[in-house]
């Protein structure tokens, strides 16, 4: 068995960050989200993996997941020369697969409780496909499988009027047949190869179709709010399932309420700390507040300040900022502080699609 993990995304939605930034090594909870789907792959048993990756960043994922020995496994970088859609991405890794059975997983989806359960179900299904389904609130963002007597019948991509309440997340469970289907079905209207489409070949061709669904929760970390409640969630996750743990140094002047990972070389001085929080490596707080479901990662420093719901990333600086920042994400070495000059004025240096909110 064989997986194969999607690194290569634009982030289109997630910009200005992702001008950048490869997005799947946007921190959650403080780790690159890709981590999250090598760790879910590994977990259930898989170290034959695939990467996929884009001319453009393939090299900065190269560099930050390496040949895969950390993990105790062995990967394989593959390029898809141009963003022409997920049957393309299984296309052009036909070398890689051979005619293993795989999971597919797209690397911006964060998932709780891992693959493993999914996994068992299609090896014991005999199933040619296996799609793991979640019940949403927005079906026409994603595939959506039409159900009937306990079958999928038809996947339709991003469509206006919706079958069912279900999206197809991004983990699908396939053997051999599906290269039968991503090299026969025709280019969308967008000009890519969907991946709904190639389920649909297999539909009709009279392939075997199963699906699992999801109980817990999961996300496709496509916008901003959606990074933001996948990091609530994953600080949910861990924080439950750990006690606080302050390697870091926290003086006699500060306040730790909840669950909070404070991690090593990181400074709390006279300030509140509210879980489920993390703090990275090397961050000084002082003399601030920051709330949960924040997530704050290595070389920051915080003074004067207060931070809550939000995901702050490397090397970023809030000095003496009055109101409250919440609902908010930050990219790399990033400097928010209260100026102290005449006139009184903003002064902002912002990228494409950047936003901000002045009360």
């Amino acid at each position: 068995m064989k997986a194969l993990i999607t690194a290569g995304g634009r982030g289109t939605r997630l910009r200005p960050i992702t001008h950048t930034n490869n997005k799947h090594l946007i921190p959650i909870a403080n780790k690159p989200m890709i981590h999250y789907a090598i760790e879910a792959v590994i977990d259930a048993g898989i170290k034959d993996i695939g990467i996929v990756i884009n001319p453009d960043t393939g090299e900065e994922i190269k560099e930050a997941l390496g040949n895969g020995e950390r993990w105790g496994a062995s990967f394989t970088y593959i390029i898809q020369e141009a963003p022409i859609g997920l049957a393309h991405v299984v296309k052009v890794s036909q070398d890689f697969i051979k005619d293993e059975p795989f999971v597919f997983y797209l690397g911006d989806n964060v998932i709780v409780g891992g693959i493993k359960r999914f996994l068992e179900e299609f090896k014991k299904s005999g199933n040619n496909c296996h799609l793991v389904l979640a019940k949403v609130k927005d079906p026409q963002r994603f595939g959506v499988p039409e159900i009937k007597d306990g079958r999928i019948v038809r996947v339709e991509e991003k469509p206006k009027v919706p079958k069912s309440d279900f999206a197809v997340t991004g983990i699908y469970f396939y053997d051999h047949h599906i290269f039968e289907a991503v090299n026969n079905i025709k280019p969308s209207w967008r000009g890519e190869l969907e991946i709904s489409d190639a389920h649909q070949y297999l539909i009709d061709k009279g392939y075997k179709i199963g699906f699992s669904e999801i109980t817990g929760w999961w996300k496709d970390t496509g916008k901003p709010e959606d990074l933001l409640e996948a990091n609530r969630l994953v600080l949910e996750q861990i924080i439950n399932s750990k006690e606080s743990k302050i390697k870091g140094e926290v003086d006699k002047d500060s306040e730790i309420i909840g669950k909070v990972i404070i991690e090593e070389g990181a400074k709390i001085l006279k300030s509140s700390i509210l879980g489920p929080v993390i703090i990275g490596e090397n961050t000084i707080i002082e003399n601030s507040y920051i709330g949960p479901f924040t997530s704050i990662y290595y070389d920051c420093h915080i003074k004067n300040s207060e931070i809550q719901y939000s995901i702050i990333m490397e090397k970023s600086k809030i000095i003496d900022i009055e109101t409250r920042i919440e609902k908010s994400i930050l990219g790399k070495s990033v400097q928010l502080m209260k100026g102290d000059s005449r006139p009184r004025t903003y002064c902002f240096i912002l990228g494409d699609k950047g936003s901000i909110k002045l009360i």
